[in-house]
């Protein structure tokens, strides 16, 4: 092929930009018969069908025979490339990133099967977003928190309902002990405060997903930030000034910034999938002190020498924190044995483990 008509083809894609299309994109494309098919972006995922941009307009489309097969890694998502003939879609190209978690029931009982859900992909910033009502809980946004890190991906934590406290501050400064380096914006959808600090996360071409309980407000600050009311809202609840559940499918949703938000339905249980460093990003300064434990393999439970408990007794780190660390680092021990042994196995070493650790705390009090 001559450079030039390799500039022509470049130069016709380029209408794709303002989408998210990159060069991670461009370059599958060589693998293709670009006269067969051409590329757009999943912006909303149906039962039967799919709405599909082409960087012009909105398509509707319908996957081919090979993708009916529902699965992770071969049915599009939210935020998916894929490639187009006429209004089918033949399949998806190579995801640069994408948020995932254990599906809602996280396995079958009958095979042990565990199943993933892929949420949104080819992100660029994860909105995690909780209210400043009955919603906000640390405990609940350190696993958001190791959701979105254990998927390699950008957290950036939204405080919604600002104008229902005097002093918002507060929780902006609890969010901010617990989440290390994470930019934590106080917005109010009631009077607009905050929203401006928002602008960069919707630069041209740049996707955001949303995640947050059902009723925390994300659809009215998406809404706000459009500057019309484009997501269905609920009316909120003069008891416990919470909104009620509206989104019931994941749509990605032009902004007028230039970038694209995904509105995601409440997420009611944070099951993780992805097995990486998400809990060592989420809780940095207790893996520090754990370097300072006496003995290599120690579970910051009794162990003598701990330098986590220690940092527990005097103050430097508060027991709630540790113990959701320990219970989401057994969780994700226990979803990587799963994944590589049977249930019945998985159950019978869980149980022999818990025996030994009994066994030995007896045998400790013994010698007291």
């Amino acid at each position: 092929m001559s450079n030039k008509n390799s500039l022509q083809q470049d130069n016709n894609f380029k209408y794709l930009s303002h989408l998210g299309w990159s060069s991670h994109f461009q370059t599958q494309l060589k693998r293709f018969d670009k006269n067969s098919f051409f590329p757009a972006r999943v912006t909303g995922v149906r039962k039967r069908y799919f709405f599909i941009n082409d960087g012009k307009k909105e398509i509707l489309a319908t996957p081919a025979g090979k993708l009916q097969q529902e699965n992770s890694s071969t049915y599009p998502v939210v935020g998916d490339w894929v490639l187009v003939r006429q209004t089918a879609i033949e399949g998806i190209l190579s995801r640069k990133n994408a948020l995932t978690r254990g599906a809602a029931g996280m396995h079958s009982r009958k095979t042990g099967e565990y199943r993933e859900q892929t949420i949104a992909a080819n992100l660029d910033s994860v909105f995690i977003v909780t209210g400043l009502d009955r919603d906000f809980n640390l405990r609940r946004l350190e696993r958001y928190l190791t959701l979105v890190y254990n998927c390699e991906l950008t957290p950036v934590i939204i405080l919604t309902k600002g104008d229902l406290h005097q002093d918002p501050e507060h929780f902006v400064n609890e969010a901010e002990s617990i989440a290390f380096g994470v930019p934590v914006h106080l917005v109010s959808a009631f009077n607009d405060s905050g929203l401006s600090e928002l602008t960069p996360y919707l630069a041209h071409g740049r996707t955001s997903v949303m995640v947050g309980s059902s009723g925390t407000g994300k659809s009215t600050l998406i809404n706000r930030l459009c500057g019309e009311n484009v997501q269905a809202t609920g009316e909120v609840s003069a008891s416990v000034g919470k909104g009620t559940h509206t989104t019931t499918s994941r749509d990605l949703i032009m902004m007028p910034q230039g970038g694209m938000i995904i509105d995601n339905p409440g997420i009611r249980e944070i099951s993780f999938w992805d097995i990486d460093q998400g809990v060592e990003s989420t809780f940095p300064e207790i893996e520090e002190f754990a370097a300072g434990c006496r003995f290599s393999d120690c579970t910051h439970a009794h162990e003598p020498g701990c330098r986590v408990l220690q940092a527990v007794q005097e103050g430097e780190l508060t027991e709630a924190r540790l113990e959701n660390y320990l219970k989401m680092k057994r969780e994700l021990e226990y979803i990587c044995a799963r994944k590589n042994k049977s249930a019945d196995r998985v159950e019978k070493e869980r149980w022999r483990d818990v025996s030994m650790n009994i066994k030995s705390i007896n045998k400790k009090k013994s010698f007291e």
